[in-house]
């Protein structure tokens, strides 16, 4: 793991986004994460996480590979890549083993056929499992064990949530990386890489709730005792405002874009009624029309209002709307608007911040941006799941650790991979 690049890819219908960290060793060989650069451009083919067309989508990945390249001023060839859309989906499995050796002692091995168990009890025709992700471990009918290894017992039971995509959707996103160059370290659940990035393990075994707003979806993440509760993908994001405003306003998507980024809040109760005014005209719409800007409020707080609401449909199907102490977490481009957190608070009832990635970076102002928090977590997982590979044996809520537990898990979702590409 020393001196090498990780490589976060975010694929977003708006824009792709890509993050490179640098590990490398301090004088007492203790491993240090620096993100040392981090760049957009403009998304083509893809849409809602799903692309729509390969050959726009493998080119504008390039272009932004390149860009990349040439800013650190090297090769890259791998990367962890972030996977959304609604057509991922999760949903709970048990595993049950019996430890048959002698002593008793559950190993890693036993913990990854648990795992695998769990696997073969969902067993999905036309889906691809991308994450099993352990919640809990019951040894012998003792429940809420976090870590089950090195403990004694003969029945080894494991609840997990399992995330999986529709095979398609996962074989036309691998291909078009693939067909770039790269190669795939990890695929990695957008929602829950967020999270990795904006919210602390303080915050997680509280009860949180992050919420990645981007253009056309917002990814939905829970936790709780430091369990991931749900994870979903809501159709709906920030481009369904720009559209309600070309709509309301009778003006184009372009213009429409352009008075919500420069004019636009999410709480109307900000604005005085009456007074505060703009032009059309000075948006390219061609016509003079002065439109009062409390009326562009309250067009783009009806959409957020119904984003948040449909969050907490969410929360109420696994009961904790207005129940989770560390609140809402909000992260991605679609959430800078003015005005998002108080909605947030009113709608939801909870706490509701920006979340903030605390990394060490050469360009703060591009890492902490929420735009960026998907690349930032991408790159996060993996060096938490290096610094697992590198000695950590036990397992945590948020992933799989230790080496035989990657082995038999991630190596073979690779092997899937790279059968993806004829």
């Amino acid at each position: 793991m020393k001196d090498r690049l990780i490589v976060g890819l975010d694929l977003g219908s708006s824009q792709i986004r890509l993050a490179v960290g640098q590990v490398a060793y301090d004088t007492e060989k203790h491993p240090h994460l620096n993100i040392i650069g981090a760049v957009e451009t403009p998304s083509q083919g893809i849409s809602k996480g799903s692309i729509t067309s390969l050959e726009d989508a493998i080119s504008a990945i390039s272009a932004c590979l390149e860009q990349a390249e040439r800013m650190i001023g090297m090769p890259l060839s791998e990367a962890t890549v972030g996977i959304g859309g609604t057509s991922v989906s999760s949903l709970e499995a048990k595993g049950v083993i019996g430890v048959s050796r002698s002593d008793g002692e559950i190993r890693a091995e036993d913990v990854a056929r648990a795992l695998e168990a769990a696997r073969a009890y969902i067993n999905p025709a036309n889906q691809e499992i991308i994450h099993i992700v352990p919640r809990s471990f019951s040894v012998d009918g003792q429940v809420g064990i976090k870590d089950a290894i090195g403990m004694q017992g003969i029945r080894l039971e494991v609840d997990t949530l399992i995330v999986q995509g529709l095979s398609s959707h996962v074989r036309n996103l691998t291909k078009a990386v693939f067909r770039t160059g790269l190669d795939i370290s990890y695929l990695v659940y957008a929602p829950l890489a967020v999270a990795e990035a904006v919210t602390t393990p303080r915050q997680r075994e509280l009860g949180v709730c992050v919420l990645c707003i981007g253009a056309s979806t917002t990814g939905v993440s829970v936790y709780e005792n430091g369990e991931l509760l749900r994870a979903v993908t809501l159709p709906i994001g920030a481009d369904h405002i720009t559209s309600d405003i070309a709509i309301g306003l009778r003006v184009s998507l372009e213009a429409a874009e352009r008075i919500k980024i420069m004019h636009g809040t999410a709480n109307a109760e900000s604005l005085p009624k009456r007074g505060a005014e703009i032009d059309l005209i000075d948006f390219g719409t061609g016509q003079n029309e002065m439109v009062p800007l409390r009326f562009i409020s309250e067009i783009i707080e009806a959409r957020v209002e119904e984003i948040f609401e449909k969050v907490d449909v969410e929360l109420k199907k696994i009961d904790r709307e207005g129940m989770l102490p560390a609140g809402i977490v909000l992260s991605g481009g679609g959430s800078k608007l003015p005005g998002m957190v108080e909605v947030g608070k009113r709608v939801l009832r909870l706490p509701c911040a920006y979340g903030i990635t605390a990394v060490e970076s050469s360009m703060p102002e591009l890492i902490q941006d929420p735009s960026f928090s998907a690349a930032a977590g991408l790159i996060l997982w993996t060096y938490d799941n290096e610094r697992r590979e590198d000695g950590m044996a036990k397992i945590s809520g948020r992933g799989l650790k230790g080496n035989e537990l990657l082995d038999k898990i991630g190596k073979p979702l690779k092997k899937i991979f790279k059968s993806f590409i004829p």
